[in-house]
């Protein structure tokens, strides 16, 4: 268990400094980024906290929100590209 600790913590760090990212990014291509960071980095911590209390709930709800995660980065990218492939 005291692995799972540390990786939650490390993953509630890497969030926090990505949340500094967003407030204080020079463009929006470094805020999107972080904002990716911080909702993958939320859905880790939702994925450690599903293993660490045992549960197989969590491996559907980590599933669908990496793929929506992944659809918003797609989209966010578009936007700021302009549309432009």
């Amino acid at each position: 268990m005291e692995f799972i600790d540390i990786g939650i913590v490390a993953i509630m760090v890497a969030m926090v400094i990505a949340t500094y990212r967003i407030l204080t990014g020079p463009s929006a291509a470094d805020r999107g980024a972080a904002s990716d960071v911080v909702f993958f980095g939320f859905v880790g911590l939702v994925a450690m906290l599903g293993f660490r209390i045992d549960t197989e709930l969590v491996v559907d709800i980590v599933l669908v929100c990496a793929l929506v995660g992944f659809l918003a980065a797609l989209s966010l990218a578009r936007l700021i590209t302009g549309g432009k492939r």
